[in-house]
C-alpha cells in the first residue's frame, strides 16, 4: 500500500558556514490549496523566490509558514555592527517604551540577537544561500517524514471505518429483505381489514379487484422502500476509497468529494427507513462518514 501524507506537521533544521549559522522552521496544518509564509531576515530576503519553488515543488497542499534565521558567529574576525539596523532597532525599541512605559527595556543580548545588527564583512549571496538550502532541504525531509507518519496513522484510522461500514451494509443486506417481507404483510393485512369491509359491498368492484389493487399498493410500498441501490452505491464508493487510500499520493480532495457522495446515500437510506433497525443502520453509518471525513481534512 503506497504512503499518503498529513498536511499537519513541523521540523526544524540548521547548517552552517564560516562565522554563522542559518537556522530553518517549517510549520504545516491543513489548507484547500498550498498557502506559504516565508518570513526571513533582510539578509535572506533574495532567497525568498527559490524558498517558494522549493516548498511548491515538495508539497501539494497545505498552509506552510517557513522561519529562517542567521546566528552570527560573534567571535569572528570580521563580525561587526550594522549601525544602520542598530538605529533602526533602537527607534522601534524608544516607541514601543513610550507606548509601554512599564516594559522592560531590550538588552544588550536582545540587541545583539536582532536580525541584522552583527554582520560579516565578508557576507555575500553565496556564502548565505549555501547553508540556507541546506537547512532548507534538510527540514523538508523531516517535514515530510512527519507528515508521512501522520498520514499513515489516518490510513488505518480511514481503513477502520471502512471495515465499520462494511460490516454495517453486510448486516442490511441480510436484514432488509425479511424487513421488507414482514412490512409488506402487516400493510396488506391492515389494507385488507381497512377496505375490504367498506368496498365489497359496491357495486363497481368486485372482492377480487379490491385485493388486487391492495397487492398492487404493497408492491409499490416495497419499491419505493428498497433501499438495494443505495447499499450498492454506499459499498461501490466505499471501495473507491480503499482504492484512493491504496494508491497513495495527493488523494485528500478526491476522498473528501467521495465522504460527500457516502453521506448523500446514508441520507437516503435513513429516509426510506421502514424499520428501526435501519435507522440506527443510517444514524451509525453517518456517524463513520463523519468521522471519516474530519479525518481526511488532515490529508494532503
Amino acid at each position: 500500500m503506497a504512503a499518503v501524507a498529513s498536511m499537519t506537521g513541523f521540523a526544524a533544521a540548521a547548517a552552517a558556514a564560516p562565522g554563522l549559522s542559518v537556522s530553518v522552521e517549517l510549520k504545516s496544518v491543513n489548507a484547500r490549496f498550498l498557502e506559504m509564509t516565508i518570513r526571513l531576515p533582510d539578509e535572506l530576503r533574495f532567497l525568498e523566490a527559490g524558498a517558494r519553488e522549493v516548498l511548491a515543488s515538495r508539497l501539494a497542499r497545505g498552509k506552510i509558514d517557513l522561519r529562517a534565521t542567521v546566528t552570527r558567529d560573534l567571535g569572528a574576525s570580521d563580525a561587526r555592527l550594522n549601525r544602520d539596523a542598530l538605529g533602526r532597532l533602537a527607534a522601534i525599541a524608544a516607541e514601543a517604551q513610550a507606548a509601554v512605559p512599564l516594559a522592560a527595556p531590550l538588552g544588550l543580548a536582545d540587541v545583539l540577537r536582532w536580525p541584522g545588527v552583527i554582520e560579516s564583512g565578508t557576507d555575500n549571496a553565496e556564502k548565505l544561500q549555501e547553508p540556507f538550502s541546506s537547512a532548507l532541504q534538510e527540514a523538508l525531509d523531516l517535514l515530510a517524514q512527519t507528515r508521512l507518519r501522520e498520514g499513515a496513522a489516518l490510513q488505518t484510522a480511514l481503513l477502520e471505518r471502512c471495515d465499520g461500514i462494511d460490516r454495517i451494509l453486510a448486516d442490511l443486506r441480510v436484514q432488509v429483505p425479511a424487513i421488507l417481507a414482514i412490512m409488506g404483510r402487516k400493510l396488506q393485512e391492515r389494507m385488507s381489514q381497512a377496505l375490504v369491509p367498506a368496498l365489497s359491498g359496491s357495486n363497481h368492484l368486485s372482492r377480487e379487484e379490491v385485493n388486487d389493487r391492495i397487492r398492487q399498493e404493497v408492491t409499490l410500498y416495497g419499491m419505493r422502500a428498497d433501499v438495494a441501490e443505495e447499499l450498492q452505491r454506499l459499498g461501490t464508493h466505499v471501495g473507491e476509497v480503499r482504492r484512493l487510500l491504496s494508491a497513495g499520493g495527493a488523494v485528500g480532495r478526491r476522498l473528501d468529494f467521495l465522504m460527500q457522495e457516502l453521506n448523500r446515500e446514508a441520507n437516503t437510506l435513513g429516509s426510506k427507513a421502514s424499520a428501526i433497525e435501519m435507522t440506527n443502520a443510517a444514524v451509525e453509518l453517518k456517524l463513520l462518514i463523519e468521522q471519516m471525513r474530519e479525518q481526511i481534512q488532515n490529508l494532503e
